[in-house]
């Protein structure tokens, strides 16, 4: 008789938290963070999600005014929902309202401690700010959750490189 590999569906989040810390790999990391990603932005309401989708719309055509107006709605009508915090975040971040992004991360990370994507925002700003000892610890941070994410380590050997070149 066959088994069948549980699905990563029927997987508890902190197991799939724990898959990724074991993946030797990028691609052997890549189901479950799709898994943990598609659980992020599970919101338990109709509303919200149509919400969510309209806002990823807007987003993706760059019209972050009207991304925000409806993120605004989101964090008001589910202020637990740490996606919505985090999308809101990233809004501000395209119109380089950095305060308003930290801000909203910082929310996120209140709700989902391990919100990989949301740590690496966080350092992606502190390096624009020449914040570098903050960001390093946010990849740092996002890496510890997630090692295979290969732009928070290539953003970390970069910061590491130029303090290293600074302490010269």
């Amino acid at each position: 008789m066959r088994h069948e590999a549980p699905s990563l569906r029927d997987l508890s989040q902190d197991e799939l938290f724990e898959m990724l810390k074991i993946a030797p790999n990028e691609a052997s990391a890549k189901p479950a963070e799709r898994e943990l990603l598609r659980r992020f932005r599970e919101s338990d309401s109709d509303t919200i999600d149509l919400f969510m989708g309209w806002a990823s719309q807007a987003m993706n055509g760059e019209e972050w005014g009207a991304a925000l107006d409806v993120l605004d709605r989101v964090v008001i009508l589910d202020p637990g929902f740490a996606e919505g915090w985090n999308k809101r975040a990233t809004a501000h971040f395209a119109q380089k309202e950095y305060g308003k992004s930290i801000a909203d991360i910082e929310r996120t990370l209140q709700i989902e401690p391990r919100h990989f994507g949301a740590l690496v925002g966080l350092g992606m700003i502190l390096r624009e700010l020449d914040e570098k000892d903050e960001a390093i610890a946010a990849f740092k941070a996002a890496l510890a959750i997630h090692p295979q994410l290969t732009e928070a380590r290539e953003a970390l050997e970069e910061l590491e490189k130029e303090q290293a070149g600074q302490d010269i």
